[in-house]
């Protein structure tokens, strides 16, 4: 490549616990509606025949602790706590194995949402854009090696909001496991090391105001935190 006519955007890399080097990332993808109790609270029912995406940008990624304003546009702006897989070899039309083994490591992630935009262009039938791919709109704690915490096996997965508790279920509950997603979602793309996968998010998602302090957990991962500012 040549030059360029302005700095490309930054990158975001994920520290790995224990290790120097951080993951790049490159593609997010996100699973809707994988924990049958969320899919409820917001008057939907649960499509078991596949599951379904949508795309956050990269570079919206903030990493964990970050202090960002309250989005524009916006008068019901949600947490929504997930894991995080990092995909660490290239896979495509994956077997089980296969989808097992192209997994580097798990994350502790939230996918903020302005949920008043995401139900208004649903309604609508448009692409839910505007309510998810927002700047500071995906936060990221650092990674854990697949080998060193074994993958989701029914682990908590919590938030809080102030110090209470708003999510707490365990990754069981989960519609579609990991390999099940890996396999349905390498049919349509080549995944790399750098995709980032979101795993969805468990019943008790909520709105949040400039001042609150957010903190999700599960087990054997690193804790993700964000904090609102004033809108800008």
């Amino acid at each position: 490549m040549g030059n360029v006519l302005f700095p490309l955007p930054i990158r975001p890399v994920v520290p790995v616990t224990g290790e120097e080097a951080g993951y790049p990332v490159g593609r997010v993808f996100c699973v809707g509606r994988n924990f049958a109790a969320h899919a409820a609270e917001m008057g939907n029912e649960v499509d078991r025949e596949a599951p379904f995406y949508f795309t956050k940008s990269a570079a919206n990624a903030v990493l964990t602790d970050a202090i960002v304003p309250y989005p524009p546009g916006t008068e019901n702006f949600h947490y929504e706590m997930e894991l995080a897989v990092a995909i660490g070899t290239p896979v495509f039309r994956a077997g089980r194995e296969q989808a097992a083994a192209s997994v580097f490591g798990y994350g502790c992630a939230l996918d903020m949402t302005r949920r008043d935009l995401q139900i208004r262009e649903r309604q609508k039938q448009r692409p839910w854009d505007l309510g998810k791919d927002l700047e500071n709109g995906t936060v990221l704690a650092p990674l854990t090696r697949a080998v060193e915490w074994g993958g989701p096996a029914g682990q908590r997965i919590w938030l809080e909001v102030n110090g209470e508790i708003r999510q707490d279920a365990t990754l069981a509950e989960m519609i579609w496991s990991v390999a099940d997603i890996i396999c349905h979602l390498s049919g349509f793309y080549h995944l790399r090391p750098g995709d980032l996968i979101l795993t969805g998010t468990p019943a008790g998602v909520g709105a949040v105001k400039a001042g609150d302090k957010i903190r999700g957990g599960i087990d054997g991962l690193s804790i993700v935190g964000l904090e609102l500012a004033a809108a800008e």
